[in-house]
């Protein structure tokens, strides 16, 4: 790695970046496994817009973005899975409603008050190396929130991933669960808007487990791989980031898009050697 490179990776406002960077995409690679694999993962992308939202809101309303945004994605949440529980609303077209409801709201209110400036610029695109120490205390607590209960509750969410109609019919509270689950996502995806910006999180959900599974065939596989690879992901992508001069939400995104391409490759060479063997 070159010298410059590492001065520039070790001075503080980048490594205030890394430290909450790497909080972020944890809790976004454990709670993206199940979203994956629940069908269910295009709702972070329904969250992030409804976020654009709670920013042009917030900026319309000269309030501090995160004291609105916080709430309106976390009720945001809450109404897509009660949508989505809707015979009427499949989940998939309540995020349709809920998605596209959101940006229509956000681009008037953007267009009808002070415009794009650049504060809001950088929420819907990511500034993660001019991130506050803020920032880093936000990302600190909810990060252990996560954590502590994704640990806490591990079984019963892997119950309710895997098998929902089972886990329901003994005894484990699915529409708990599914809800923890939403909001916990729905919290990452407001603290990682700073970070990668309201059009960019979701990938953050996605990418580490959709590449995982294509190696990978255990969920606690998939949850440990996902993990490790969207800290990767991010270490690549900031790195890219101050070595070339690009953006770097989109470069932590154009990382993981690399690597959902090896781990596809990877996976597809081995199912093609066990066919061979086989």
């Amino acid at each position: 790695m070159p010298e410059g490179l590492l001065e520039t990776l070790s001075m503080p406002f980048v490594a205030r970046a890394l430290v909450v960077g790497t909080l972020v995409s944890l809790c976004a690679a454990l709670l993206g496994v199940s979203l994956v694999l629940k069908r269910y993962s295009m709702i972070g992308d329904g969250l992030s817009h409804v976020g654009f939202c709670a920013l042009a809101v917030a900026f319309a309303l000269n309030m501090a973005p995160l004291r609105v945004a916080i709430p309106l994605v976390l009720l945001a949440a809450w109404l897509l899975l009660r949508f989505g529980g809707d015979s009427r609303i499949k989940g998939d077209a309540a995020i349709a409603v809920v998605s596209s409801g959101a940006m229509a709201v956000g681009v008037t209110l953007v267009a009808k008050t002070r415009g794009m400036n650049a504060d809001l610029f950088n929420y819907m695109f990511g500034s993660i190396l001019v991130m506050a120490r803020e920032d880093l205390w936000l990302g600190a607590g909810v990060s252990a929130v996560v954590f502590v209960l994704y640990a806490v509750f591990y079984n019963k969410i892997y119950a309710v991933t895997f098998d929902e109609r089972f886990a329901r019919a003994t005894g484990v509270r699915t529409g708990f669960y599914n809800t923890l689950i939403a909001l916990l996502a729905a919290l990452v995806i407001v603290v990682g808007m700073r970070m990668m910006g309201a059009m960019l999180i979701s990938s953050l959900l996605v990418f580490p487990a959709l590449s995982s599974m294509r190696v990978f065939r255990s969920f606690r596989g998939v949850v440990v791989s996902s993990a490790l690879l969207s800290v990767a992901c991010l270490f690549a992508g900031v790195a890219a980031s101050c070595a070339w001069d690009t953006p770097a939400g989109a470069s932590i995104v154009l990382a993981n898009l690399a690597a959902f391409l090896l781990f596809a490759a990877i996976g597809a060479a081995r199912v093609k050697i066990l066919k061979t063997l086989g």
